[in-house]
Order: C-alpha cells, then structure tokens, then sequence
C-alpha cells in the first residue's frame, strides 16, 4: 500500500509556498519523495533548504500571481528547467477582511486573480504540458470552507473560492479523457499567518470558530491538511477527480454548536 502513495521519481509545483500550507505541502510532498518546484512572491528560501535537507531536488521561482499574462510563461520556463511536471499544487491565495461596502473594484480583482484566475491558467498550461509529455497527472487546487459556505466581511473570498470549486469540477471534466485529474482541498480553521493582518477582534473571532469545531483540539495545523494532498497526488487517488476533500474538524457538518447545550457525554457501557 505504500508504495501506491510514493511520489517518487515525480516533479511538483506548488505555489504559495513560502509559508504556511504551502510549506507545509511542500515538506509533506518531498517526504513522499517528490522532487519540488516552489513559486512564491518571495523567496521561498526556508521550504527549500527543508526540501534539500530531505533528500529532494527543488528549484525556487519568485512570481506575483495575480499577474495572469505572465503564468503561461513562467509555467514554460519551469518545464524547461525542471522538466516534465507530473503534479501541480495551487495553494497560492490572499484574503481581505472588508465589509461589502468596502470592497474596492481593485481589491476584488487581486483577489479574484490569485485565488481563481491563476488556479486556473497555470493548470491551463501545466496541464498542456501534461499531455504533451504523456503524462496522466495530478491538479489540486486548494479551496477552502468558504467556497462552500460564506463567511461575512468576506465576500470576494468567498466568491473565489466558490469559483475555484467549480474551474476544478469543470478541468476534472475535460482533463479526465487525457488521464489527468483535478481535485480540491478545502481547509477550515487552520493555524497560518493568513488572518493576521485582519482588523478585527482576532481573539474573540477564534474563540467563536472554536465553539464550531467539533473535533477535539480545535483549530487544525497545517501538517493536518498534507496527507490529502498527498493522497490526490499520487496514485492511491487515480480514480479520484472532480470532488473536494474537506478538512475541517466537522465545522461544517454541524448547523449549530449544540453539543455544548446538551447534558454532558454519559457512558452507556
């Protein structure tokens, strides 16, 4: 069975990988022994010397994502230099806490750009290099709970992450006569800098998700979100396409934090 979980001998691009999930991706994915490509915005310098440190090859590319004409390029560049690409991780993403009347039509359209167009046009020519070089692979496009529910003073993240649920239902439809799948991840509450900058009362926000998740620990780590990228990546997923794993502790299989109302847990034994 492990060896239908190996990633060795394969090449993996992951973007947003300078920190966070993207890191956290990267690490996990040469574990399994894939070699690494990291695209960031900066330099993704501590993912790659951890890469190196675990055997694996990795070359670094720093790129602004929202930049969409530049994609096809550096994605050339990249199978130029790095060969053949067997899987793609898109990880990359930004977030903008705003309520509706605040939204900017600048600060829709970055978001817009790095969550859902260049999910997109990079697995749009990854993808064409796939079938080029023969190769049946993997797209994983990581979304997020609020691409199935909405969250307020989000609405342009939600909207593109909703957005990336479809263009991974849509690509795993056109991709699948060639061999290749395309799924999602969709974290939930899970410990990265990607709130930081957030104006609100982080403390009391985290509090009320806590009360949300029925799992016991609370939040998630990054590391809990790696093994299902892992397993879409590698053969062990082969007939998976077109669906979305969530990682979420349960938050979003329960309407209403009851539990807590209820008389506490008496053993029937």
């Amino acid at each position: 069975m492990s060896a239908s979980f190996s990633l060795s001998g394969r090449t993996v691009v992951v973007t947003g990988a300078a920190r966070g999930l993207g890191a956290a991706f990267a690490t996990g994915l040469a574990e399994a022994g894939a070699d690494l490509v990291l695209v960031d915005r900066t330099e993704p310098a501590e993912t790659a010397a951890a890469v190196i440190s675990l055997g694996r090859r990795c070359r670094s590319y720093v790129a602004d994502l929202a930049e969409t004409p530049e994609l096809a390029p550096l994605v050339d560049t990249i199978r130029r230099e790095a060969g053949p690409i067997h899987v793609l991780v898109n990880n990359a993403g930004v977030a903008r806490l705003e309520q509706f009347n605040e939204i900017t039509p600048a600060g829709w359209r970055e978001v817009m750009a790095v969550n859902a167009e260049a999910p997109f046009f990079l697995a749009q020519r990854v993808a064409e290099h796939m079938i080029a070089d023969g190769i049946e692979g993997r797209i994983v496009n990581i979304s997020s709970k609020n691409g199935l529910v909405a969250e307020a003073g989000l609405a342009h993240y939600n909207a593109s992450k909703a957005a990336l649920e479809l263009i991974t239902k849509s690509l795993a439809a056109e991709l699948g006569p060639h061999g290749i799948t395309c799924n999602a991840v969709a974290p939930g509450m899970i410990e990265t800098p990607i709130a930081d900058d957030f104006d609100v009362d982080l403390a009391g926000l985290f509090e009320a998700w806590r009360a949300r998740i029925p799992l016991r620990g609370g939040f998630g780590r990054p590391e809990d979100c790696v093994g299902a990228v892992v397993y879409l990546a590698s053969d062990a997923g082969r007939y998976v396409t077109g669906t979305t794993l969530l990682v979420d502790g349960g938050a979003l299989a329960d309407q209403l934090p009851r539990l807590r109302f209820l008389p506490p847990y008496r053993s029937s034994l």
